[in-house]
């Protein structure tokens, strides 16, 4: 996460542009639809988390878990008001995913049924025990990252991968528990 801090609007807007690039929307398509993209399911849980994170990083932690909770309900996503994500997240589905890591970069993409967070019971959100997500990752439906690890920048991990160990730049993470099956396309 390299950017400088530009605010929840800012955050907001790139988020939106990620997602016009994602979905492959035009601007002309993009521009009249713009309020049915806030609206999507892929993009308010993005909303509630940052709205959650705000709220959480201004003192206002109450306000900041019924955003979470709003979140878990609505959308069936977990993500804890502390997890500094960086702008472009995109939750192509939600349900089943718990996110409780330290910090997500960049431009990430995390499928339904993922978690990430402790390998065992940490209800007081130890960061020493939890994962840290680089820049333009992927993480497949159901995958798993826990513990006290770092997932590097353009990191892809397969589909119901248990990945507990660090995964370097540039690697394909798959199987269980999880080893780096390639490196910038070159096969392990």
């Amino acid at each position: 996460m390299n950017s400088p801090e530009i605010g929840l609007r800012g955050t907001l807007r790139l988020d939106l542009l990620r997602q016009r690039e994602l979905l492959g929307g035009s601007s002309l398509a993009w521009n009249w639809r713009l309020w049915l993209y806030m609206l999507s399911p892929r993009f308010l849980p993005v909303l509630l988390c940052r709205l959650a994170y705000k709220s959480q990083s201004v003192g206002l932690g109450l306000i900041a878990r019924i955003f979470s909770m709003l979140n878990f309900i609505v959308f069936g996503i977990e993500i804890a008001t502390i997890c500094k994500i960086g702008p472009g997240i995109f939750f192509p589905h939600t349900q089943g995913t718990v996110i409780g890591a330290v910090s997500i970069g960049e431009n990430a993409v995390i499928y339904q049924g993922v978690t990430l967070g402790a390998k065992d019971l940490d209800f007081t959100y130890d960061a020493s025990r939890r994962p840290i997500v680089g820049d333009d990752v992927l993480i497949g439906a159901g995958a798993k990252v826990l513990g006290s690890l770092r997932v590097g920048n353009k990191v892809s991990i397969a589909a119901n991968a248990v990945v507990l160990e660090s995964v370097a730049d540039y690697s394909v993470a798959a199987g269980v528990p999880a080893r780096v099956v390639s490196v910038r396309g070159v096969k392990a």
